[in-house]
């Protein structure tokens, strides 16, 4: 399926969020705002981006909502309208963009992008040693409690493609909003393994240490430790 990238789309700009291309992202719609976004964008081409807002951009005179540089583009893959007017859809990541700039902010923001290809950064084997190794730390970090379930991580693992391998498993189990949106922003697909296998190890880290000194008691009782 090939799909017309426009220069200008509208945008939906979400705290702590970074989107992939191929994610699944839930969305549901009720500001007036994303709800005449949405009628626009259903009667076009079902395409619109979500961008996180940048949390390093604090300016008290300004109201609006920094965007972050790099988002993704999704296209909607189902939609249903309720009858107070609000909508639930599923939105599917299509490709990373750069945030060129704003266009404008009513009725909603729209803004300038250019689409960014990822580029494999090593050879293919050493970016597949690596989506095994990431593979595996998932499955490891389930089985320590984390809050994705262990059979995600298993079918995760059989996405074969390391790109596509490390968008679904960055968007789906990195749970640090700072880095999530680094991986987003990295182009190198080997750089984004290795940079989600250091997180992954430190998570596994702060996990088992945990594990230590909760030693015997649940999660309920852990402050009795």
């Amino acid at each position: 399926m090939e799909i017309s990238l426009p220069p200008e789309i509208p945008v939906m700009t979400l705290p702590q969020v970074a989107f992939f291309p191929q994610a699944l992202m839930p969305l549901h719609i009720f500001e007036p705002r994303y709800r005449k976004m949405l009628s626009d964008v259903l009667a076009r081409d079902r395409l619109f981006a979500v961008a996180g807002i940048d949390p390093r951009v604090n300016d008290p005179d300004d109201d609006l909502e920094p965007i972050q540089k790099v988002a993704s583009v999704g296209i909607i893959r189902a939609c249903q309208k309720h009858e107070n007017g609000t909508s639930d859809l599923l939105l599917q990541g299509l490709v990373r963009v750069q945030v060129l700039g704003v266009v404008s902010e009513t009725p909603y923001r729209s803004i300038r992008i250019r689409a960014l290809a990822s580029e494999p950064g090593a050879e293919a084997s050493e970016n597949e040693r690596l989506r095994r190794e990431l593979g595996r730390l998932l499955q490891l970090k389930s089985k320590l409690g984390a809050r994705a379930p262990l059979d995600v991580a298993v079918f995760v693992q059989t996405i074969k493609d390391p790109e596509v391998f490390s968008d679904l498993a960055a968007f789906t189990f990195c749970e640090n909003p700072a880095v999530k949106q680094k991986l987003l922003e990295t182009l190198d697909v080997n750089r984004r393994l290795q940079l989600f296998t250091r997180q992954l190890k430190a998570e596994i880290a702060s996990l088992r240490f945990r594990r230590k000194l909760q030693g015997e008691l649940s999660d309920q009782d852990i402050a009795n430790n």
